[in-house]
């Protein structure tokens, strides 16, 4: 049912010569093109509304990059592909079970997020069942980049907002008073002679953070070798979003002080935001330079 003629026994190597690989038999495509079907049919409805919260949610807007990258990845590795011989596995329901079974809960109770999550273990599922293990551990960078296009929970969403928030308005509450602007900070309320400023949730950076943490997590792939430096990468994008809001608010103040309210919360606010993302780029690009040219040195 899973195949005849090329496929290994549980103890044998899973990777062959070239020689030894043929096209895939007919029962096998027959096999492949149901379980694709039936997976689409499955998630059909799930997929679509991740879609369309990718269009209507600014802070996940960068969802529509991740599906490009996976193909890339996997494309990139289609001659490792090619050479792994199918050994199919019954542990492979370790994770196809446990995923349908959060698909259902999902479904039941409403919450997307379950729904979505369950996608990855069910195709890791499907994957390690039907190909083997070793077919698994070489896709294992596709799917775990999937994660970057799954929205997180409301609940979390605000855990992360919040204290963001409550950062950049201690900040502009610390900065401006250096700057010979009179502030009083009331939680995430700045107050100014003119005006009092809420650092709201869609001030709280983290539409910048999540969008930075992506294009980290796709340039350090492009541009950097060094595992390790890749990872430092992705972690200094984190303090660089947050930094480059603080900034955005604090500019915001000074703007308020020195030039109104109608200067400060018109058109700068709306560009304020497009001027710090691609701030908080060019420092990721300085920074990187930075650390590629420290692990180059001599020692």
């Amino acid at each position: 049912m899973l195949g005849k003629g090329k496929y290994l026994p549980l103890n044998a190597p899973a990777i062959a010569s070239a020689e030894s690989i043929g096209a895939l038999s007919t029962p096998d495509k027959a096999l492949a093109a149901l379980t694709l079907f039936l997976l689409a049919s499955l998630y059909f409805s799930v997929l679509v509304k991740l879609v369309h919260d990718w269009y209507i949610l600014p802070d996940f807007s960068h969802g529509f990059l991740i599906p490009f990258f996976i193909t890339y990845l996997v494309w990139s590795r289609k001659t490792e592909l090619r050479q792994i011989v199918p050994a199919p596995s019954w542990s492979g329901l370790w994770l196809l079970l446990p995923g349908l079974a959060l698909l259902l809960l999902g479904v039941l109770g409403s919450e997307l997020f379950l729904a979505r999550i369950s996608f990855l273990f069910v195709a890791a599922g499907i994957i390690w069942f039907l190909c083997g293990r070793q077919m698994l551990l070489h896709l294992r960078l596709p799917l775990a980049v999937s994660l970057l296009a799954i929205p997180i929970p409301q609940v979390l969403f605000n855990q992360i907002a919040l204290p963001l928030q409550l950062l950049a308005s201690a900040a502009a509450g610390f900065i401006l008073p250096l700057f010979h602007v009179p502030v009083l900070r009331e939680g995430n309320i700045i107050r100014l002679p003119a005006i009092s400023l809420e650092v709201a949730e869609a001030c709280s950076g983290i539409r910048s953070l999540m969008s930075l943490f992506t294009l980290a997590v796709l340039y350090s792939y492009f541009a950097e070798r060094s595992p390790a430096r890749r990872w430092l990468v992705i972690a200094c994008s984190v303090p660089v979003a947050v930094c480059a809001n603080m900034l955005r608010i604090v500019g915001t103040g000074l703007l308020v002080q020195h030039s109104g309210p109608e200067t400060a919360l018109g058109f700068f606010h709306e560009f304020s935001g497009l001027l710090m993302f691609v701030f908080s780029l060019l420092l990721l690009l300085v920074l990187h330079s930075v650390i590629s040219a420290r692990a180059s040195r001599p020692t």
